[in-house]
């Protein structure tokens, strides 16, 4: 018979550390993919930052595009792959003015229709209402 190890020597190498309060973030920010988006250039994602919820897309960086929000990696977690945790690399400062005035810009009264125009309504309305002169030389 052999004798019995101390508990604390049992699988001591097969258990996860326990985070701390030092080694936890101290807001959480991790994204759950859900699907693919439309164009299949990239992912859906619902993220949670802090204690809002927030769904967007994701996209790959290339060269000379534009960057629209966020720059951020994901690291998918090894029990949960489709649950990951985000590092953010870069935040425009524009987001931060905004999420400033949303409280300010929903409380605002708003009178009449929304104002939409864009590139197609215009070329359609130009090609409807800027007709040449040669048509006014007609009779009716």
């Amino acid at each position: 018979m052999t004798p019995k190890k101390p508990a604390e020597d049992q699988n001591a190498k097969d258990l996860a550390p326990v985070p701390t309060a030092a080694t936890a973030p101290a807001t959480p920010d991790v994204a759950l993919i859900h699907g693919v988006t439309p164009d299949g250039e990239g992912l859906q994602i619902l993220r949670a930052r802090g204690d809002r919820l927030e769904v967007g897309a994701i996209r790959p960086l290339r060269e000379g595009a534009p960057i629209t929000g966020e720059v951020v990696t994901l690291k998918p977690r090894p029990n949960f792959p489709a649950l990951c945790d985000v590092e953010t690399h870069f935040k425009p400062p524009a987001d931060d003015a905004r999420a400033r005035r949303e409280p300010e810009l929903a409380a605002a009264p708003r009178t009449g229709p929304a104002q939409v125009a864009t590139d197609e309504y215009r070329r359609n309305w130009d090609a409807i209402w800027n007709q040449s002169a040669t048509n006014s030389k007609l009779l009716n």
